[in-house]
């Protein structure tokens, strides 16, 4: 037998009466045999003369019948039948390739005309069915391709499904149907030939499904029938495995398949595929999963190590070393001044490895303390390490600490040293600071005593010498009063021998008298200076305060100088300030005062002017009286000394002035009583001033 030639499908050309009655007819059917009935009949209706019949498989034998047909004897249907296994049957051909084909003569399975034989069933499924039909040509009319289109779903529902497909016998189908996973026996193409019934459910969709699980079957057989394709392309003597992705049609969502695909040949000498479906899905979620988690552990690893390097960063910014190490006692990180003193340099020498040994040594019996200490969490000692390089003695303070985990066990011991050199030196240098400093007080205590004993000294010689200052001041003042009262009676009696009272004197007399007169009464004023002076140092001159004007003062000076300025050839003057008040001081002694310097001014002065000032400083509420003069001046150099007892400008036997050189001390002493001073500004040969400066009101001392 020649091979049939595929047939290609004619454009229908719809009676929809007719087509609308045939459907009415099946829609009605519950039964395959009436469905087949109707079917034949409605395909021969216009031509009684054609030939037609149905098959199907039967439930019982699983061999196809016939089970309706129209022009055939009861001998000619018996005659259709066929066993599925039977390959070189041209009716079992036609149904393993799925597709209709046309039979000529002698080789029609109709007797004496040429056959068209149709697979009914769902597309995509085994046949369910066969429809035969007597034609001249491999032209399939309109009608006879939409029946076959129509009816094969329709006939695939009314027949049991265990019947329909089993191709290798009741106990094959039995045994792949106890197969959790999905089992196909598919052509190259990827059209199945047999299914399990887990295969049925995520390829095939009964006639009462809905349109979203026929639309997941129809998917999943696209994707499929592509990954068999792919399979088929290859070398088809090994077994192949692709994981296929498809979608579950009951519950919508996505599942993953390996599909495990074996060549095999069928009893016709056909390649065929054997494929078993594994649900990878939850095996590709662990493994995506794993993927991830994977993925975050490589995270966590880079963190761990990113982490590492900061605290090697942080410990190795630590000045002092530092060591980390596990609950036995063994380093486990340390940072660079750790590693110094216990890490072996390959190129160290033998004597810096002994050193290295010594030091590690002596840590490691410095943790046994700790270790040996249970529950003290801290362990403070003293080791005395050697500089591997120098081996110089290092004394260290050494800190360990226990690093608890979570449920309190011991994780880790960190080992802070601390070079306490510079500390000991310190402390060498502050025990010698306080040697230095007791030698130090030892011999400020004895100066002091030896201060004390000439402050002692020195008082008693103030006492002695203030005793022999009083002493001169008493013998001054006792001295000065003898010889003033009977200066005095010289004096008077010189005056009264002037006023003739013995009688007239001649010239010579009476000159010689005037000159004892004027000597007496110069004794007398060095007497009442020396006088003045011994009773200001003796504490004897009382301040008598009270309120006067100045003004009134300066009148009553310038009239008791008047005869001494009638006999100079001086202009003198007085001038007052604005606003001059009155004052409350002793107005005696500043009286005094403006007479000894007004009186020295006249005597220093031999032509040109005198002028007295008076003035008030409200500033510092003080009064100033000004004497000022265009006398002779003084010398810088002797401004200050004639300010001293008995200091004058010109100190030679021959000098050509008179006087004490009381006058400017006793001042001096006078306006300090008053709280004041007395100022000098003078240029030689140019003139002076001399001021008072004296408070407005004045204080008992």
């Amino acid at each position: 037998m020649a091979p049939p030639a595929a047939l290609p499908t004619p454009t229908p050309e719809p009676d929809v009466e007719a087509r609308l009655a045939l459907a009415e007819q099946l829609l009605a059917c519950d039964e395959p045999r009436l469905c087949a009935r109707h079917v034949v009949a409605w395909l021969t209706r216009e031509r009684p003369s054609d030939v037609a019949a149905c098959l199907a498989r039967d439930s019982g034998t699983g061999g196809w019948v016939c089970l309706a047909a129209r022009n055939l004897s009861e001998a000619q249907r018996d005659a259709l039948a066929f066993q599925p296994g039977e390959a070189s049957h041209p009716l079992a051909e036609t149904l393993t390739q799925g597709a209709p084909r046309f039979f000529a003569t002698p080789w029609a399975p109709l007797p004496a005309v040429g056959c068209i034989a149709v697979p009914l069933g769902r597309p995509g499924a085994p046949a369910a069915g066969l429809l035969l039909l007597s034609a001249d040509g491999p032209t399939l009319t309109p009608d006879a391709a939409w029946v076959s289109a129509h009816v094969g779903p329709r006939l695939a529902a009314m027949l049991p499904t265990e019947r329909r497909e089993v191709a290798g016998g009741e106990l094959l189908r039995r045994i792949i149907d106890t197969v959790a996973d999905p089992v196909l026996l598919t052509d190259l193409e990827g059209r199945p030939h047999i299914a399990n019934a887990r295969a049925e459910v995520l390829l095939v969709a009964g006639p009462d499904a809905s349109e979203g699980r026929r639309r997941a079957t129809e998917l999943n057989r696209q994707v499929f029938s592509s990954a068999l394709a792919s399979f088929a392309s290859g070398d088809t003597s090994t077994v192949r495995r692709r994981e296929v992705p498809l979608v579950d049609p009951v519950e919508g969502i996505d599942l993953l398949f390996e599909v495990v695909s074996t060549p095999v040949l069928e009893p016709d000498g056909r390649e065929a595929l054997v494929s078993v479906l594994r649900n990878v899905t939850d095996l590709g979620r662990a493994t995506q999963a794993l993927g991830e988690s994977y993925r975050r552990l490589r995270a966590t690893e880079r963190e761990a190590r990113s982490e590492r390097h900061r605290l090697d960063r942080v410990l190795d910014s630590v000045p002092d070393p530092l060591i980390l190490s596990d609950p036995a006692g063994g380093m486990v990180m340390m940072n660079g001044p750790a590693e110094k003193l216990f890490a072996t340099h390959p190129d160290s020498g033998e004597a810096a490895l002994r050193r290295l040994r010594s030091n590690n040594a002596s840590f490691s019996s410095f943790l046994a303390n700790l270790l040996d200490a249970e529950g003290r969490p801290r362990w403070r000692g003293q080791l005395g390490l050697l500089d591997p390089a120098t081996g110089a003695t290092l004394p260290m303070e050494a800190v360990a600490s226990k690093v608890l985990g979570d449920s309190g066990e011991l994780t880790g011991i960190v080992t802070l040293f601390h070079d306490r050199s510079e500390a000991l030196e310190k402390a060498r240098l502050l025990e010698r600071v306080k040697e230095g400093s007791v030698h130090l007080e030892a011999r400020v205590q004895a100066a002091t005593a030896e201060l004390a004993e000439q402050n002692e000294m020195l008082r008693r010689q103030a006492i002695q010498v203030e005793q022999a200052s009083a002493a001169k001041s008493q013998f001054l003042a006792n001295m000065s009063h003898e010889f003033r009262t009977p200066l005095n009676a010289i004096l008077g009696y010189t005056n009264m021998l002037l006023q003739g009272v013995s009688g007239e004197l001649n010239p010579a007399q009476k000159r010689n008298l005037t000159r004892i007169d004027s000597n007496g009464r110069h004794l007398l004023e060095v007497i009442n200076e020396i006088l003045d002076i011994t009773r200001i140092e003796a504490g004897r001159m009382p301040l008598n305060l009270s309120d006067f004007g100045i003004p009134e003062l300066l009148q009553e000076v310038m009239a008791e100088m008047d005869p001494i300025i009638a006999r100079s050839k001086l202009t003198v003057s007085a001038h007052l300030g604005p606003r001059v008040p009155a004052v409350y001081s002793d107005r005696q002694k500043v009286k005094q005062i403006v007479l000894n310097l007004l009186s020295n001014a006249l005597k220093f002065t031999h032509e040109g002017s005198v002028q007295v000032q008076a003035e008030y400083v409200a500033a510092t509420s003080t009064l100033t009286i000004s004497v000022t003069d265009t006398g002779i001046g003084i010398d810088p150099a002797n401004q200050e000394k004639i300010f001293e007892d008995f200091q004058q400008v010109d100190s030679s036997p021959t000098r050509a002035y008179g006087g004490t050189g009381l006058g400017l001390s006793i001042c001096r002493r006078l306006a300090a009583m008053l709280g004041g001073r007395v100022t000098l500004q003078s240029t030689q040969g140019e003139g002076s001033t001399f001021t008072l400066h004296f408070p407005r009101r004045a204080r008992r001392a």
